[in-house]
């Protein structure tokens, strides 16, 4: 059985970078589009972010207490240009392996905030599946078709790390000596 070429499979994963990319734009747009509805002081962040006081704990819960909820206006808007930038990224294909990183930023912390990386369900939510996709990018050129990376990748293949084999001439048998088959050279006289 043949299998595809590296070509076949990077198209699967151009189009899987490019649903992640749509996946981060529609969470990122939306909190545009409906500004009121996200930002403080009565939109969704200042809420996500006093449940996640009251979830979290640690180091991350002092994050949210001491910094995050006196500058909630700045991480709101930080968030939503965030989410915008990392879907255009993994859309366009520009730095997609840094939007992937930029997209598991994100989730990471929306699972840290929220409390759900604590748990083994988390693996079913929406942040542990925004991290997966995202991580794919990183970890998978995602941008070897449909994107503006494949422009600028190199297009000569690097050389071949295989070695060459080359035949080896025969050995040469020691030279017979003249005298008696099984004679060696202490039995001459």
């Amino acid at each position: 059985m043949k299998l595809p070429s590296s070509r076949y499979y990077a198209w699967w994963l151009a189009a899987l970078r490019i649903f992640s990319g749509l996946a981060w734009l529609s969470h990122g747009v939306a909190k545009f589009l409906e500004s009121g509805r996200y930002l403080p002081p009565n939109g969704f962040m200042p809420r996500v972010v006093a449940a996640g006081v009251q979830n979290s704990s640690g180091w991350y819960h002092g994050f949210l207490l001491q910094v995050v909820t006196p500058n909630i206006g700045v991480f709101a808007e930080l968030v939503r240009v965030g989410e915008v930038l990392v879907g255009c990224s993994l859309v366009v294909g520009l730095w997609s392996r840094l939007g992937g990183l930029g997209g598991c930023f994100l989730a990471l912390n929306y699972g840290l905030a929220d409390g759900s990386f604590a748990h083994l369900s988390a693996i079913g939510m929406p942040d542990a599946t925004f991290f997966a996709l995202s991580f794919i990018n990183v970890v998978v050129p995602t941008g070897r078709v449909l994107s503006i990376d494949a422009l600028f990748a190199p297009t000569t293949k690097p050389a071949a790390l295989i070695p060459e084999i080359v035949d080896e001439p025969a050995p040469v048998p020691p030279a017979a000596h003249e005298g008696s088959l099984g004679a060696g050279p202490s039995d001459v006289v």
